[in-house]
């Protein structure tokens, strides 16, 4: 499948949020530390957001870290912003640093997202009653491998990212064992494999993802997912659970150092205005994970198509 990386006055995705003005530069003999997680997407966002500090005059390093251990070196002030948190997968650790100040929120990123149980469309034809998540309970079984017989297997998203998938197969009885996949990588391998082989697949995945159209994902339909779900066991159709529901709506968002508006005051006022959208992100994750372009290529193709509207970001904060 060749993905292409359609660009144009069209999809352009970058907007000033609210009213900007010219801050003071601050620091620029020092590098603004960018973190870096486990999924391409991120990648994507995160090297729009450093090219765009870049222009701007800074110095910029990117900085590989994990999801759910990133936030002590944000707090620390080793690494000053993270540019894709999704509130589904986020650890009690960022609750932490932002209530004692360590870490602040800087926007959202403007991403219009879903997580969710999913498989890919052929799945429904050996799991009759799909989209509905009861169907489930049926046909578990078909999704049985050697180290979950008698039950079903979930691909989870890595460990790393925490559990989710795992809480929905708990929360619903569902007669599923969650399996972590060791990386993006191998989530997508999954629905590749099974694409080809026309064999059983559950996972839990998301969207924007370029996936999501090259593997034709369904997501299931599971009961909303509503605040009480999570707090109040009686809640929903397993009355002897949390969590038996579909995920929270995402919100996707920034956060940084407590020093950074401080060190760095028109970087922050950047940050802090920069948004991505799906149809901006998607094709170039695409680009990436499909066609085997290096981000740093993709990114910089988007960003000459696409000057009039990011420089602008810019030149709100530094002009």
């Amino acid at each position: 499948m060749k993905a292409t990386l359609k660009i144009g006055l069209s999809a352009i995705a970058l907007t000033a949020a609210g009213v900007a003005h010219a801050a003071d530069m601050g620091a620029v003999d020092e590098p603004i530390k960018l973190a870096l997680n486990e999924w391409t997407g991120q990648h994507v966002t995160t090297h729009v957001a450093g090219e765009m500090l870049k222009a701007a005059g800074y110095k910029v390093e990117f900085v590989t870290a994990g999801m759910m251990n990133q936030f002590q070196a944000i707090a620390d002030g080793d690494i000053h912003a993270t540019l894709e948190i999704w509130s589904s997968n986020v650890s009690d650790e960022y609750a932490k640093k932002i209530a004692e100040g360590s870490v602040v929120e800087i926007g959202d990123l403007g991403l219009d997202a879903k997580e969710g149980i999913a498989y890919p469309a052929h799945v429904a034809d050996l799991c009759p009653g799909l989209p509905a998540w009861e169907a489930l309970q049926a046909c578990a079984i078909a999704f049985a491998t050697a180290e979950t017989i008698p039950n079903g297997r979930l691909v989870d998203y890595p460990a790393d990212w925490g559990t989710p998938g795992a809480d929905r197969m708990t929360g619903l009885a569902l007669p599923f064992k969650a399996v972590p996949a060791g990386s993006e990588g191998a989530l997508i391998a999954e629905l590749r494999a099974s694409t080809e082989k026309k064999s059983p697949l559950l996972i839990t995945f998301w969207q924007p993802h370029w996936a999501m159209s090259a593997y034709d994902v369904k997501f299931v339909e599971l009961p909303a997912g509503e605040d009480a779900c999570f707090t109040d066991a009686s809640w929903g159709p397993n009355p002897n659970a949390v969590n038996d529901c579909d995920f929270a709506p995402s919100r996707i968002f920034k956060a940084g150092w407590s020093g950074l508006a401080e060190k760095w005051p028109a970087a922050a006022e950047i940050l802090t205005n920069y948004t991505l959208s799906v149809e901006a992100q998607q094709p170039m994750m695409g680009a990436v994970d499909v066609d085997g372009q290096k981000v740093e290529a993709v990114v910089a193709e988007w960003m000459a198509a696409n000057e009039e509207s990011w420089m602008s970001v810019v030149k709100m904060a530094t002009k």
